[in-house]
């Protein structure tokens, strides 16, 4: 019997050659992603040899652009960008408008429409969180503050191209697109009203109904005991809202998706949501990125290399230095602003996702698509190196321009304690390094017993709110001498390092004893190997997190079956 094995071998042959070419641009220190986009040119119409089938390939990619989308709503912090929100989003609203001008200039010398223009800049202005969290993760900076901040300025890049994937539809006709059904000026403003009440209902119904029913549901379930069952739940969710919202509200996949994950994280099952369905996503995404190499005609790389040339340049350079100049206008050191202009110098997953949608509408021209992949494959290569040269590039500015010194010293207003500050806090007090989930519970308790206390802590933003709110604070790097200095380190009976980071850890005590050698020294980790390391060196009272955790749990479990001639007196009277 004959089959048609067309999606089996799409998919076969797809997956292998990205396993492959992943596996060479992960030892040669890039993004696998670079290779995924390869395997799609290899197998894509574009060059000779096995052409997979294109029309199930887009659709695999569908399906991958709502797993995608799934993934960055469950992992999509809100308290995570308001800790940064003064910086981010002026910031990165800022710079998305520069690149995007940039884009639009560009295009406008070629001959471009207005409206590919449009589509063309804000393709080259998102950057990929993808590509960004592996990078940061593989440099151990994604928990500093630098971390922080570049992570809050892509969500607010990412919360403004969903903005944009919703109303470029309706707005397609006034850009010279061909949106169906759209006539004139005034059907185009109803389309757009209709479309942000379409919207809008769509939200109030996930944020309303959605907050109720999946945890309800994923609860359900769960009790069951089934682990595929749970899986299967979670995806289901993702893709069927997904598919409800386009059918029913006319919202993109994408939108749907996202919400679908934004509302799943609310749910006490998230972290198991998302470590369930993690292989399926990763699978999908792979090719995702596949499908979009297919799209990609290497022959512009030859025919149009100025193009190619003018593309990266605002990609690299272009974002680079309008982030760099943003950061440092908001009085963040030269450090910071290097951080988060490198990690904007590459495009992504939305850039696909907004020139795909472009293309379809009539706004984006198949040449436009090449460039912007030419771009993205191109800057995603190269953004490891960037990260790599920051530090030696920072030494060799610090070295030769008083300009770069003057930067990283920049005056922070709250790097100081007030002159008005108490002697309470400034002698026998506890010094408080991170004032994160931990930091925030120790601070907490201490408050209850009356005991002061100071705290260092990285984010600007939040030492203002704690200041604003009467606690002791200072801003800064606690691996800095003059922030513990500032914190009276020196007079301090306590220091608490709030914080897991071992190396940060090792020069903060360090620095601490050189300081006040009889300061007792209170910190955490979640090592067991970290653990009993720290406390052969004696380093101070270490705190594993499970460990205590267990400890907790059985002392109540010892102290519920205590012999009643044994049992704590507050026991008696049950």
């Amino acid at each position: 019997m004959e089959h048609n094995i067309s999606l089996i071998t799409t998919i076969a042959v797809a997956l292998g050659i990205a396993l492959m070419l992943g596996f060479v641009a992960e030892r040669i220190k890039i993004p696998a992603l670079v290779g995924y986009l390869i395997t799609g040119i290899i197998i894509g119409p574009g060059t000779p040899g096995f052409v997979a089938d294109v029309s199930i390939a887009s659709q695999l990619s569908e399906i991958g652009v709502m797993l995608l989308m799934f993934g960055v709503g469950l992992h999509f912090s809100l308290n995570d960008l308001l800790a940064v929100k003064r910086i981010a989003i002026p910031g990165a609203v800022v710079q998305m408008g520069l690149a995007t001008v940039l884009g639009m200039g560009m295009t406008w010398w070629w001959g471009w429409s207005l409206g590919s223009g449009l589509i063309f800049g804000l393709s080259l202005s998102c950057a990929s969180t993808v590509v960004l969290l592996k990078a940061l993760e593989a440099r151990g900076i994604l928990e500093t503050m630098n971390g922080h901040i570049a992570v809050g300025w892509l969500v607010v890049e990412d919360l403004a191209t969903v903005l944009v994937l919703v109303l470029l539809p309706p707005l397609a006709g006034i850009l010279g697109g061909t949106p169906a059904g759209v006539e004139n000026t005034t059907s185009v403003w109803i389309t757009l009203g209709q479309t942000l009440l379409q919207v809008s209902a769509f939200i109030a119904l996930m944020l309303i109904a959605g907050h109720r029913v999946l945890p309800w549901l994923l609860w359900q379930i769960a009790r069951t005991g089934s682990r595929e069952l749970f899986t299967l739940a979670v995806i289901t969710a993702a893709i069927s809202i997904a598919y409800g919202a386009a059918e029913l509200f006319s919202v993109s996949f994408a939108l749907g998706a996202f919400f679908a994950g934004t509302v799943m994280r609310e749910s006490e099952f998230s972290h198991r949501a998302a470590e369930e369905s993690l292989p399926l996503r990763d699978a999908f995404s792979v090719l995702f990125f596949v499908a979009v190499g297919m799209l990609f005609e290497p022959t512009v790389l030859i025919d149009q290399p100025t193009h190619v040339l003018g593309v990266v340049a605002i990609i690299i350079i272009g974002k680079s230095i309008a982030a760099l100049v943003l950061v440092l206008t908001f009085r963040y050191p030269l450090n910071t602003a290097l951080t988060v202009a490198t990690s904007l110098a590459q495009i992504g997953e939305f850039s696909f996702i907004l020139a795909g949608l472009g293309l379809s509408l009539g706004l984006l021209t198949t040449e436009g698509m090449n460039l912007v992949l030419a771009g993205a494959l191109i800057s995603i290569a190269l953004n490891p190196f960037l990260f790599t040269a920051i530090e030696p590039f920072r030494k060799w500015l610090l070295d030769r321009s008083e300009l770069a010194r003057s930067l990283e010293r920049r005056e922070d207003p709250y790097a100081e304690l007030p002159m008005s500050t108490e002697r309470k806090y400034l002698q026998g007090q506890v010094v408080l390094v991170g004032c994160g989930r931990v930091g925030r519970r120790i601070a907490d308790a201490l408050d209850k017993q009356g005991i002061p206390y100071v705290i260092a802590e990285q984010n600007r933003e939040l030492v203002e709110d704690l200041r604003n709110k009467g606690v002791v604070a200072v801003s800064g790097d606690a691996t800095d001498p003059a922030v513990l200095i500032q914190a009276h380190i020196a007079d301090a009976a306590m220091l608490v390092i709030a914080t897991p980071d071992l190396l940060n850890v090792r020069q903060i005590v360090d620095t601490a004893r050189t300081l006040n050698p009889g300061i007792e020294i209170v910190l955490r980790t979640h090592s067991e190997d970290e653990s009993q390391l720290l406390r052969k060196e004696n380093i101070g009272m270490v705190f594993f997190g499970e460990e205590e955790l267990a400890k907790g749990i059985t002392s109540h479990v010892l102290q519920r079956f205590a012999p009643p001639s044994i049992a704590p007196a507050h026991g008696k009277h049950a």
